[in-house]
């Protein structure tokens, strides 16, 4: 008798229960938001190009969408508002004739500028009764790199010669990155290779012949790419320098030496006499 009891309990329990979510449901307004999507979260644009962030909504309202695109800074700064694609109010002085925007609530900025580098927050509200949708799209603003150039402290070099450099130098370019080649690859980890902080600067601790090779430099931004033309390093032995005499051949001055010491040359084109001089440490 008390196990029926119970059962009749519980079960009148459970009848109640659904009775009481289903009538709570019948009563609450269901709120929807809008929706925004992006195919990208970020963008590389061109300085002095039109750039478009880019975004789409849904919503469950017919009504012209409220947009409004901010620049997140310290102080946010209000890029544009709008009602659908009408502009509301007067746009700051940076951005007169330079902003559209769309029905879609995406944003077109013309000849892009440095200063418009940043995070940008879109927000599209319909009603009242609706929840706005956010989204965040960073903007990156870069001038493309111009072709670099290498420049050797020297086009030849005594094997064991110390702290040979190279630089690899151009004229325009914003955020670069640079990568050393050598014979068209990119340059290998070696204990005698040391890079300065930018990269820029290739430094050969300790020369070997191995080292007697074609090197360049790639250089590369967010939007960009140019390498150098190539450039040969001429490796000479110690053991087998010659200093050519007549005119026209290579002297000690156009090979990368220390001047208180003479050698033997073995790889120089000889046009005229020639006299070996050999190492007087040997």
């Amino acid at each position: 008798m008390k196990a029926a009891k119970y059962d009749l309990s519980r079960g009148f329990c459970t009848r109640d229960l659904v009775h009481i979510l289903c009538l709570i449901l019948m009563q609450t307004d269901v709120v929807e938001a809008v929706n925004i999507s992006s195919p990208v979260v970020l963008i590389h644009g061109t300085v002095g190009k039109p750039t478009m962030l880019s975004v789409k909504y849904t919503s469950s309202s017919f009504d012209k969408p409220v947009v409004k695109w901010k620049l997140k800074r310290d102080k946010p700064i209000t890029v544009v508002q709008s009602i659908g694609a009408e502009v509301i109010g007067n746009l700051r002085l940076e951005y007169r004739d330079r902003i559209k925007i769309f029905d879609n609530g995406s944003l077109l900025i013309h000849n892009l500028q440095l200063s418009d580098e940043g995070m940008y927050e879109v927000e599209i509200s319909i009603t009242d009764d609706t929840f706005p949708g956010e989204k965040i799209i960073n903007l990156t603003a870069d001038i493309p790199v111009s072709k670099p150039q290498v420049v050797l402290a020297a086009s030849t070099v005594l094997e064991l010669s110390e702290f040979f450099t190279m630089n690899c130098t151009h004229e325009n370019g914003t955020k670069p990155t640079y990568t050393w080649m050598k014979d068209g690859k990119p340059l290998i980890n070696d204990s005698r290779m040391l890079l300065s902080h930018d990269q820029k600067v290739l430094t050969i601790t300790r020369i070997f012949m191995s080292d007697d090779d074609i090197y360049s430099c790639l250089v590369e931004n967010p939007i960009s790419t140019a390498q150098s033309t190539p450039i040969r390093l001429t490796v000479y032995r110690r053991s087998s320098l010659y200093i050519i005499l007549s005119t026209g051949g290579i002297s000690r001055k156009s090979i990368n030496m220390d001047p208180s010491s003479t050698w033997t040359k073995e790889k120089t084109i000889q046009r005229g006499k020639v006299k070996p001089v050999h190492n007087s440490w040997n």
